[in-house]
């Protein structure tokens, strides 16, 4: 991003893995990252991901986040933006370590507030007195 920032014109860049994933592969893998394996029931807007340890739907399609004129694939081409910025450098991360990454970084923001809501609540004492 700051590479296309510093860029000498201003010009539309596409950042994609060029690779195409389902929300179902992705959910999966984050998941797992974190110690849960899903169990898949169900198809389309009836499909839920179950906690195989627990039983518990993790997992459900929400149809209100659909978009009004939804496409069945989403596939970016990234060659401009690769080509431009970061030509001959070392390939991308697989799409594994990349959720590995955010379930990480997502995993320590949890346990941030996890930890503040333990804190013991500050209580403020007022009185009142008499003039």
């Amino acid at each position: 991003m700051w590479l296309i920032l510093q860029h000498d014109t201003p010009e539309d860049f596409v950042i994609a893995t060029g690779e195409m994933h389902t929300v179902r592969e992705f959910a999966t893998l984050a998941f797992k990252e974190v110690g849960i394996e899903l169990r898949w029931e169900g198809e389309g807007v009836d499909e839920k991901g179950i906690d195989v340890a627990t039983g518990k739907v993790l997992v459900e399609v929400d149809p209100k986040y659909f978009r009004p004129a939804e496409v069945e694939q989403l596939l970016g081409n990234p060659t401009k933006a690769k080509n431009t910025f970061w030509a001959g450098t070392q390939d991308k991360p697989a799409f594994e370590d990349l959720v590995k990454i955010m379930a990480t970084h997502d995993m320590k923001f949890v346990r941030k507030l996890y930890l503040r809501s333990q804190e013991p609540i500050k209580h403020f004492f007022f009185y009142s007195r008499k003039l």
